[in-house]
């Protein structure tokens, strides 16, 4: 009986993980579609980009056909995928180099960023948005919303370039634009890219403490955005916990306000939180351009923002799957961290 219930759960097991991989597989196929349709309706010939507007015509063919333009679509769509299954983005143009190269080299600085704004909106915006639930209608609740109502409306660009103004300019709390004093760049041999992590594994505490210097004032900024995203969430889904029954129950008990809110209705809330954060941090990873240009951030928007504006196509769209592969990503691990922490999900 115990061998016969056994194999059943197995085989659903196996079933569930055919179906993942069925979904991911699907996934990313739709993503690669999307990308290779984007590079095929921009108004850039990829040919003239590589040989120039004064190349004769016997090599812009030879080059057409080189890069597969000649063949039809479906064709073109299916070595597309060949290539993209092996890691072959092909070659920037700006850098001279596989683009797979490039975005392995600029994509930690990125997701140090988005991972240093997203905790900072974490630890912030969600006890601002319990507060806000809290104390609704009074003041601490319209500070909360003030705070939300400035992150939604003012462009993150004229933030960062004012924060660097006061910050770096007048207070000089911080230091400026890069990742690095010039004084430190090369100290730290990379190896998972992170200069933080780099630094502390190296022990090299004056690149360490450098570095901070130098991503506190664009992670705030950057924060700032997802401090109003997190908070307006927190607070809507915290409103919705405190009229249930089981509070008004937890209060005619007598537990302390404190345990209802941060033990009960905070679990409650907390696999909806996921979601939130989740895409929170989807959405710094992808929407980082205008803080990393503003910041001479060496990251994957930067890269992307360059390679664009020299019709650069194979980084534009190496770069562009990258960010939705991630962004796929964050959503299948908040679905794993959804069912783990909720068990009618499962």
């Amino acid at each position: 009986m115990s061998a016969t219930m056994g194999g059943a759960g197995a085989l659903r097991g196996a079933r569930r993980g055919g179906e993942f991989v069925l979904q991911v597989a699907l996934t990313l196929l739709g993503l690669l579609a999307v990308t290779f349709f984007i590079g095929r309706v921009v108004p850039i010939d990829p040919v003239l980009a590589v040989v120039g507007d004064q190349a004769p015509r016997d090599v812009y063919e030879a080059v057409r056909a080189e890069l597969g333009l000649d063949q039809p679509l479906w064709m073109q769509f299916w070595l597309y995928v060949q290539k993209m299954a092996v890691g072959d983005f092909g070659t920037s143009l700006v850098t001279n180099r596989p683009v797979l190269d490039d975005i392995a080299r600029v994509f930690p600085a990125t997701l140090e960023l988005a991972t240093i704004a997203t905790i900072i909106g974490v630890v912030l915006g969600v006890p601002m948005g319990i507060a806000g639930a809290v104390y609704q209608d009074r003041w601490p609740d319209q500070l909360v919303r003030v705070i939300g109502l400035v992150g939604y409306s003012v462009p993150i660009f004229w933030l960062g370039i004012m924060g660097l103004l006061v910050f770096y300019g007048i207070l000089g709390w911080v230091s400026g634009p890069g990742r690095l004093g010039v004084f430190f760049e090369g100290i730290v041999d990379p190896v998972t890219g992170v200069i933080l992590i780099d630094a502390a594994i190296a022990g090299e505490w004056e690149v360490f403490w450098n570095a901070v210097s130098h991503v506190v004032l664009p992670a705030a900024v950057l924060g700032y955005f997802s401090i109003a995203y997190i908070a307006r969430m927190t607070r809507s889904f915290m409103l919705d916990q405190l009229s249930q029954e089981y509070v008004i129950t937890a209060r005619a008990k007598g537990l302390s306000e404190a345990r209802i809110i941060w033990v009960h209705a905070l679990k409650n809330i907390s696999v909806q939180l996921i979601t939130v954060i989740a895409l929170s941090y989807a959405r710094l990873l992808e929407g980082a351009v205008l803080t990393e240009t503003v910041f001479a951030w060496p990251g994957l928007g930067r890269y992307l923002t360059t390679a664009l504006l020299a019709a650069d196509m194979n980084a534009v769209l190496g770069g562009t799957l990258v960010v939705g592969a991630v962004f796929v990503g964050l959503n299948l691990l908040s679905d794993a961290l959804y069912k783990l922490m909720d068990p009618r999900a499962r």
